[in-house]
Formats: C-alpha cells, structure tokens, sequence
C-alpha cells in the first residue's frame, strides 16, 4: 500500500483562515438572497449581475499572477472564495470554471498567449468559463473522445461535438480538447489528444453551434457541435498531442476547487437545519431536542470537518508544487458525501417545508447533489483510491 509522504515545512492552516476574504464574499453574497437564485431559475437565466460584481471585485482574478492583473492568490485561497459563496445559499456553478481552466492556460501556454488573454479574463473584459472537454458516447473515458482537429496549414480544422459544456452560452472563449492524433495511430491512447483556447465569438454561425440543455439545476448547460470550424495554429495551447497531459495537471485544482463549494453547500445546510431545530416546536418541545434530528445533523458536521481538512491538506501540497491526487481525490468522494448527507438531514429537518421553494432548501438539495457525479463520480474516485493508493487491480 502507498502512504503519502509530506513535506515537514508544509503546514495546514486550521481555523477560519483568509478570514477578510471571507468576510467579503459574505458582505457581496448577501446582495444576492434567496429570491435573486429563484427567480434565475424560473427564467432559466445566467447570473450575470452576480458574476459581474464578483469579477469588478477581483476575485474571479484571484489565482492569475500579478504580472497579469490578477491577485496571484494561492489554490487555497480560490477554495475559500467558492466555499464562502456556497455557504452563503449562492452559487457559483456560473464562474468557477475560470478558475482551474485558466491554470492550463497559465501553466501551458505561450508568453504571447498569456500575454493576449490573461489581462483580460482578470479584468472581466473576457469571460473563459467553457470547458469543452465530455462528450455523449465517451463520456468520462476522455481518451476516446472522437472529436478531431486536423492541421491544414496555419489552420486546424474542428468537426465532433461536445456535452455538458456549461456557460458556452455566457463565455468568450472555450478551452476545448480534440485528438489531433488517430487513437489507432497511438502507442498510448492517452496520447494525441491536444488542447485549444477557442474564441467562440469568432466560431458562431462558422460551423459552431451551441444549444442549452434543459436540466435538474439552472446550470446553464450546452451541447456544442462542431462542423469544419477553422481556428488559428496559434489558439494550440503547449505541444500538440500533450493535450491530456495538460488537462489532468488541472484536474486536481478542479477537484479541489469544486469539492470546496460541496463543503460550502455542507455548512449552509448544517446552519439552517440548526436554526430550524432550534426554532421549530413540536409535541411542545424543541425538534432540535430529538435525536432522530440531532444525530443526523451532527454526523453530516462530522464529516465535513474530515472533508475539510484533507482538501486543506491537497491544497497545501498544490502550492508546494507536490504530489496531490490522492488528497484530491479523497477530499473530493467526502466533501460530496459530506454535503449530500447535510442536505438530506436539512430537508428531513424541514419536513414538508423542506419542499417550499421559498425555503431554498430544495434548490440547494437538488444543486449539491451534482457532486457526487461531477467533476468526476464517486466510483471513479473510488476506482482512483483502490488501484493507485491500495494498489489493488484495476477494475476497468
């Protein structure tokens, strides 16, 4: 069995920590209650005010580098901007992908790349929200993806189509992986797939096609199809072929990242089924009294301060430049579980209120249940977990 070693000089910050980050999110967040999220939803609309005021505010530019207007935070201090946002009742499903799709960016691309888009993502001038990179009959087995890139001169030429692609609608630009490579022209099937920053202002009605698809959550999700659209040699991000290479290096951010709102979305609900508790009288006693309500409750807080302190671990060992999968991975499988296991003891707490709109219990139920299948399932964590930390076979 592996055991991860750790840096002695790597040191995990326990506490409220980025205590005036914290502080902000919440003073920004409490513009945008309960009512400002349903009405989106019944008009199936994107958040822009929302995510206009946190970008004015900077901290949609939090992990780009100074040198490029940004705030240069670190990975952690990204994770507390989303698990503020969450734990306020917000969401942040309509911006959040700026932030681990602009490290392969960072970490990637040219001077002259980071140079042309950087400035302008931190500054809100360009949206990088889409991340186009599953598709209908591959889904999570990314190296068989079928959408090709062909080089034609100083051209290449696109043709496949994408799903799930979320905000395409609402963003600029895409960052899109296509194999460039045949997968029976490959000594490893991870290979020839490449990475492309696509200007989708430049692409619509040229062969690019986007169509939202009506879901459980107003996450503003498309399906993009592509049809000989020509793009630049220059919007190749690295080497191509490398693509996977570059999209797995930002995965744990991504993970780590995203597993954050789940312990975000854990604390919201921990807090109103406390409140409730506590409030609701029934049989002439606090239900808060019962254990039916308490045991759960406290259980689901439990398990998020575990969640919470491996993610703070995975982070600490992002910013050292170490190895942080295995964090990532199992900070991602409890923070999911963690918060879905607060929602249900909120809803339960609730009772028939639970299903009242006007309580946002429900919409928050419904948006955190997508943890557990995205950005990556629970069984693949798992599947992770047993084959590269047991180091039992692999399954698959």
């Amino acid at each position: 069995m592996k055991h991860q070693t750790i840096n002695e000089s790597i040191q995990v910050e326990v506490g409220e920590d980025f205590s005036e980050i914290r502080e902000s999110i919440r003073a920004i967040c409490a513009k945008f209650p309960g009512q400002y999220w349903r009405d989106l939803e019944e008009r199936e609309a994107y958040p822009t005010e929302f995510v206009k005021t946190l970008t004015e505010s900077g901290y949609l530019g939090a992990l780009i580098p100074e040198e490029y207007g940004g705030s240069g935070m670190p990975l952690r201090a990204g994770a507390v901007i989303l698990e503020e946002i969450h734990a306020s009742g917000c969401n942040a499903g309509a911006c959040h992908a700026q932030m681990y799709i602009m490290g392969t960016l960072l970490r990637h691309g040219s001077k002259q790349q980071k140079s042309q888009y950087l400035p302008h993502i931190a500054s809100g001038a360009l949206r990088l929200q889409a991340f186009g990179v599953t598709e209908p009959t591959t889904g999570t087995d990314t190296t068989k993806l079928k959408t090709r890139a062909i080089r034609s001169g100083e051209y290449y030429i696109i043709n496949g189509q994408k799903v799930w692609t979320s905000r395409a609608l609402h963003s600029d630009l895409m960052l899109l992986l296509a194999r460039t490579t045949p997968l029976d022209e490959v000594k490893k099937k991870s290979e020839g797939l490449s990475v492309f920053l696509i200007d989708i202002r430049e692409c619509l009605g040229k062969g690019l096609e986007i169509k939202p698809i009506k879901a459980m959550v107003n996450h503003n999700a498309t399906e993009v199809f592509f049809s000989d659209v020509k793009i630049p040699a220059s919007c190749l991000i690295g080497e191509e072929g490398k693509g996977f290479k570059y999209i797995l290096d930002g995965m744990n951010a991504e993970r780590i990242l995203v597993s954050a709102e789940a312990i975000g979305d854990a604390r919201w609900f921990t807090n109103k089924s406390v409140e409730y508790a506590n409030q609701r009288t029934v049989f002439d006693r606090s239900i808060g009294k019962n254990q039916g309500i308490a045991f759960p409750i406290a259980r689901a807080y439990a398990e998020t301060q575990a969640a919470d302190l491996v993610l703070r671990r995975a982070a600490a060992l992002f910013a050292a430049n170490l190895p942080c999968g295995d964090d990532a991975n199992i900070g991602k499988l409890l923070a999911s579980e963690a918060s879905w296991k607060a929602a249900e003891a909120c809803l339960q707490t609730h009772g028939g209120f639970g299903f009242a709109r006007e309580y946002d219990v429900e919409r928050k139920w419904r948006e955190t249940r997508l943890f557990q299948i995205a950005p990556i399932s629970t069984n693949l964590v798992l599947s992770y977990i047993a084959e590269h930390i047991l180091e039992l076979p692999r399954s698959y």
